[in-house]
């Protein structure tokens, strides 16, 4: 059985910053995440990652959600024909707001 290739995962330089906004406890629990959910099949719906209904500012088509009580969000874009995933913003959700590097964004 051949195994399929996994996606070259390339994070948004901005990411950086937004992960300075998130304790530093969660951070191997975000890459984890990120490694395992977005390596294979990241365009398949499951129930913690969803296409999104309406592009947010950052150009985004999927979200991933996980995390005591789902709170943190990981915005990605994918290039199947190149084999890549783009993680253009990691935040956190408390109630109905999301928060990415500190800063409130419009859900």
């Amino acid at each position: 059985m051949m195994s399929k290739q996994p996606f070259e995962l390339i994070y948004d330089p901005e990411v950086a910053q937004h992960l300075k906004a998130i304790d530093r406890k969660h951070h191997s629990l975000i890459r984890r995440t990120i490694e395992e959910q977005l390596c294979y099949e990241l365009e398949v719906e499951t129930r913690n990652r969803k296409p999104l209904l309406r592009p947010s500012a950052f150009g985004t088509a999927w979200e991933i959600r996980f995390g005591p009580n789902n709170r943190f969000r990981v915005f990605y874009r994918t290039d199947p024909s190149i084999h890549e995933v783009h993680i253009l913003a990691i935040g956190v959700k408390v109630g109905n707001r999301l928060f990415i590097g500190g800063e409130e964004f419009e859900l």
